[in-house]
């Protein structure tokens, strides 16, 4: 099983003894002993995935990295952030996705609002099973729970990821004093209920939110 670990905050590096891991294409930054590089098609999911992707529009170039050593990642000097997966299904955007294990399943989930909001378009990556992925942010992510009674609501430009049994409604705050500049500034919101983790990025993407 590769392991996943953090040199810093910005450089993720995985030990490999014939494992193989699935990574945002480019991202390798230093390599010892042997490796090979593939590029996949399809953010890894073949044929399938890749015609998927194409109708849905989320943009996810994935290589797979094979081999006995260490290779470390990194992208544009973003924070790297662990989360281990026991089971459940990871909601990232595939702008944050950085590093998975070969055996945790990717795909794609329908995201409606919230991903027009933020200009990612109506669908998101989702990655699932048991093992280590390695999520981007620009900052240091801070995870939040959410609990029944306790909806959260969230920037989408700051939105990174999400797991858990969570129900998610996009919500806008657009009044007369927003328009004219009189209000908080935040138009847009996602709100999750349930029960589950929200990661959050301490930073705001340019979103269609944001502009208004």
């Amino acid at each position: 099983m590769a392991q996943f670990r953090l040199q810093g905050t910005k450089v993720l590096a995985v030990d490999m003894a014939g494992d193989a891991v699935k990574a945002r294409n480019g991202s390798m930054v230093a390599y010892d002993g042997r490796m090979s590089f593939k590029k996949m098609t399809g953010g890894g999911e073949g044929l399938r995935g890749m015609v998927t992707r194409r109708i849905t529009g989320e943009q996810m170039e994935v290589m797979e990295v094979a081999g006995h050593g260490t290779c470390w990642f990194a992208d544009r000097a973003s924070e790297v952030n662990l989360v281990r997966l026991n089971g459940e299904k990871l909601f990232v955007e595939a702008s944050n996705l950085l590093c998975a294990e070969a055996s945790l399943r990717t795909g794609t989930s329908f995201t409606g609002l919230r991903g027009a909001s933020q200009g990612n378009g109506l669908f998101t990556t989702t990655v699932e099973g048991h093992g280590q992925a390695a999520l981007l942010s620009d900052g240091p992510a801070v995870v939040l729970r959410v609990s029944h009674g306790m909806p959260l609501q969230v920037d989408p430009g700051a939105y990174v990821a999400h797991t858990g049994d969570l129900r998610q409604q996009f919500q806008t705050g657009i009044s007369w004093r927003t328009a004219v500049g009189e209000g908080s500034g935040e138009s847009f919101q996602i709100r999750f209920e349930g029960e589950g983790l929200v990661y959050v990025q301490p930073s705001e993407r340019n979103t269609i939110g944001g502009q208004l």
